[in-house]
């Protein structure tokens, strides 16, 4: 419960500095005459909805099974997660149309006072996606796992409106559309990592399996129980923040029923117990021997 209040808390930090960076960026855009900036900061309004929906997306998935939803609701972080992501994708498209436009209509160059401000920006969203980044390996989640590359997808746009500016500082009358083509180069790379944030929550969506080295430590764990000759089939799916699973195990075919229903349970306790965040296991008991 811990963790999972470690994972809205990080949503929430996002949602409040991402709306103070949102109005400092669009502010100093007009002032400063950077549609790049502009577009920058309406990117970081984009960051609040995806933070918000990765907020509701945790707070749905924490909720307990009922009679509706046997398994729980770890699907709606799965969710929030492809939503995050098409939001992403959405975000880099929008700036990319604006961009093209802005270096097709000639502009004056930006003010010079609009670099200071991206710096502190980039650091402030660096800062930001690292430690999303953090708790969302902690958590196993894919949604804050989105949320993270949509701060660092806003560091990554002013950093190439910051590179932008100053050439178009530098260079002087001609160059006045560099930031445009620094943020449309910077959408290219967003759209990129959209796309696999976006393949990696569908996954979850559609049951994929977890990695080989999770279902190895799954049978070393339930051979590891004293009974158990062998391990057959294991079958896990990533339900939110937590695993649900079966797993066939051997035992010897003259036991008692009763016997080989409470190496089950041991199994069972056994893997529940693990540092593997498994939430429910259904063992299978095969007869060897």
């Amino acid at each position: 419960m811990q963790s999972l209040e470690n994972g809205l808390q990080a949503a929430g930090l996002a949602v409040l500095v991402n709306l103070s960076l949102a109005v400092t960026k669009i502010v100093t855009g007009v002032v400063g005459n950077s549609y790049a900036l502009i577009a920058d900061g309406i990117e970081s309004t984009a960051d609040i909805a995806s933070s918000v929906i990765v907020w509701s997306g945790l707070r749905i998935a924490a909720l307990p099974p009922d009679e509706s939803h046997h398994y729980g609701h770890g699907k709606a972080e799965s969710i929030a997660g492809v939503i995050a992501a098409l939001g992403l994708l959405a975000a880099a498209t929008v700036i990319a149309v604006q961009s093209v436009r802005e270096i097709l209509t000639p502009h004056h160059a930006p003010k010079w006072f609009t670099l200071p401000v991206l710096l502190l920006v980039i650091l402030v969203k660096e800062i930001l996606a690292r430690f999303v980044f953090r708790v969302s390996q902690s958590l196993e989640s894919a949604s804050l796992r989105v949320d993270a590359w949509h701060h660092r997808s806003d560091a990554l746009t002013s950093a190439a409106v910051l590179i932008g500016i100053a050439i178009a500082l530098i260079g002087g009358p001609g160059f006045e559309s560099a930031d445009d083509w620094a943020a449309l180069l910077a959408c290219a790379v967003i759209a990129f990592n959209g796309i696999g944030l976006l393949r990696f929550a569908a996954n979850e969506l559609m049951d994929a399996t977890v990695s080989p080295d999770v279902q190895r430590t799954i049978r070393t764990i339930a051979e590891g129980v004293e009974g158990v000759r062998a391990t057959e089939k294991v079958r896990v799916r990533k339900v939110g923040l937590g695993l649900f699973m079966d797993i066939h195990v051997q035992v010897d075919g003259a036991m008692t029923v009763t016997e080989s229903h409470e190496i089950a349970h041991r199994v069972k306790d056994r893997l529940i117990g693990s540092h593997l965040k498994i939430q429910d296991v259904v063992v299978h008991i095969e007869p060897k021997g």
